[in-house]
């Protein structure tokens, strides 16, 4: 007899699946860029490169994180750069009007946690499309925010704040920023790859319906990272707001094209259901290095917009071809069958 086939005897070995994926192209890629841009370009292994760009990507890698959940589950969000406008809106204008800092900024996650319930409740319990909401909401949330200030600014902020959003983690060249974006970074990880709320995120991205029939609370779901969405694109509005020191309508306008840009060259799949956040984390940080790179080369923003919009075509396009080459690949055989019948007596004296 034969000991039964289990599942690894089927399955593609260890490399293949930690190799052979789009978030470890991104990873390569990411690196490759870097050391060709510390060899090459004039500048950009100064003392303060490392800190404009991680102050740069800071906004966009902490909406990343909730918008990367967002796709895996088959919705998305383009009412993020709104709302980190319109918190930008409120925080200037409660401050203006007497409010502490911190006051004030509690008050605006909270409009921006208002937000994103507002397009969770339409979206989950509703049923409306997701593209067709936060395209209104988008430009609901920007109205308001140009109508709360006009073409005015409010640039009168506590200078105890606007420093700390500027400062850097003892003598080094990394920005304080980056301590919440870690934190909120592992609590992500933790939720979507860690916990059965994560498992049901990518139940729905595969098969709402499905994911319905096995327990997951599709709406309540959605409904809840729409809310995280807003928040965390609230705070994003608060530090943009503190280190530019200028709270405008019209701050982060166009961010959510480079939030989505993202994400989808970080591996995940615009159809849902498939992606990971250390390659969205990567894929942030490769867009920086190039925008950063282009930028002390003197190449105008136009042109950068070409080259990461080829690089963001080439990404999409790479998920079909990754999967051709895996399916051209050799897999393990499954251990071949022996016969069950028994074999016949050999008659005596044969």
């Amino acid at each position: 007899m034969t000991s039964p086939r289990t599942y690894s005897d089927f399955s593609q070995p260890l490399w293949r699946r930690v190799l052979l994926t789009r978030e470890m192209a991104v990873i390569v890629l990411t690196v490759a860029v870097v050391l060709y841009s510390l060899a090459n370009v004039p500048n950009f292994d100064g003392p303060l490169t490392v800190q404009f760009l991680l102050q740069d990507i800071a906004p966009i890698l902490l909406i990343a994180l909730p918008m990367t959940l967002i796709i895996i589950t088959g919705e998305i969000d383009l009412s993020v750069a709104s709302i980190v406008g319109l918190s930008s809106v409120m925080l200037g204008v409660l401050h203006d009007n007497g409010l502490s800092v911190p006051v004030a900024a509690v008050l605006a996650l909270l409009l921006g946690a208002a937000c994103g319930a507002l397009n969770g409740f339409l979206i989950a319990y509703v049923g409306l499309p997701s593209l067709a909401v936060t395209i209104g909401t988008l430009a609901l949330f920007r109205g308001i925010a140009v109508g709360l200030l006009g073409t005015k600014a409010v640039t009168e902020f506590t200078e105890r704040w606007t420093d700390l959003a500027t400062d850097t983690l003892g003598s080094s060249n990394i920005p304080v920023v980056m301590v919440p974006f870690v934190v909120l970074a592992i609590g992500f990880s933790l939720l979507l790859h860690f916990s059965t709320f994560g498992r049901g995120v990518y139940d729905i991205g595969l098969n709402d319906e499905a994911a319905h029939f096995t327990g997951v609370n599709v709406a309540r779901t959605k409904w809840i990272l729409f809310v995280l969405s807003g928040v965390v694109s609230a705070f994003a509005g608060v530090y943009y707001t503190l280190r530019f020191g200028s709270a405008r309508g019209d701050n982060a306008t166009g961010m959510e094209l480079q939030v989505i840009a993202a994400v989808l060259l970080g591996g995940v799949s615009i159809f849902g259901g498939r992606g990971r956040l250390h390659g969205v984390i990567a894929g942030v940080v490769l867009i920086g290095v190039i925008a950063s790179a282009l930028r002390l080369e003197g190449v105008t923003v136009n042109v950068t917009n070409i080259i990461i919009g080829l690089l963001l075509i080439a990404s999409v396009i790479s998920t079909p071809l990754l999967s051709w080459v895996a399916t051209r690949l050799p897999r393990k055989a499954p251990p071949s069958e022996e016969p069950t019948t028994p074999k016949q007596a050999t008659p005596a004296g044969v």
